[in-house]
């Protein structure tokens, strides 16, 4: 028997379920992405649509790495089958001959002509029903979570821009919150559940 999100809010507190919730959809977007595409995976899209946030100098991998929110490993392992499939290319920094830039080819760019179309169909069935007020507070909400979270891991990301014994102190922070969660073995929380699946 499938269980709803307006069930699992019913049957834990909001924080729980949103963050289970945020899981499950991350889970099924990749799928629905990787199937989306014929020559690329979702995750190798992600990183050719930040590409696009480069308009003025083309990205080295930590730079992606910071945007994607993932580590260089991670980054690299995507570039270096993106660079096999011949839709990015590597060059050498001109005034830093340590650095490598990412640049898109021509093959990118037919890539994404020939999916513009869909992409936006998709989105469009993704977001229906959602305005735009909407669509922005979850934004802000989302934006403000990665905050907390670049906080509590000592800014991996970079993103929050926290010195390193604010980041110290945002892990008491969370600690002290994690030891304050609920009690899994509560009946309260535990009872609705077992219901539910009987």
């Amino acid at each position: 028997m499938q269980i709803t999100n307006n069930q699992i809010l019913n049957m834990m507190p909001p924080q729980f379920g949103l963050f289970g919730l945020l899981f499950a959809f991350m889970n099924r977007l990749q799928a629905a992405g990787d199937s989306f595409y014929e020559e690329i995976t979702c995750k190798q899209w992600f990183l050719l649509a930040c590409m696009n946030l480069y308009s003025k100098e083309a990205p080295t991998a930590n730079e992606l790495a910071e945007t994607m929110g993932c580590s260089r490993q991670n980054v690299k392992e995507i570039l270096n089958a993106l660079v096999k499939k011949e839709i990015l290319v590597l060059k050498q920094d001109d005034n830093d001959k340590r650095k490598q830039r990412i640049y898109l080819t021509q093959k990118q760019k037919r890539l994404e002509k020939k999916y513009q179309n869909k992409e936006m169909d998709f989105l469009k069935l993704l977001y229906e029903g959602i305005s735009d007020d909407e669509i922005k507070n979850v934004f802000q909400i989302i934006s403000r979570m990665e905050k907390n979270l670049t906080g509590a891991t000592g800014g991996l990301t970079g993103v929050a821009g926290i010195q390193a014994k604010d980041a110290s102190e945002a892990e008491k922070n969370m600690a002290q919150m994690i030891s304050h969660s609920y009690d899994i073995s509560d009946k309260k929380y535990i009872e609705p559940i077992l219901a539910e699946l009987k």
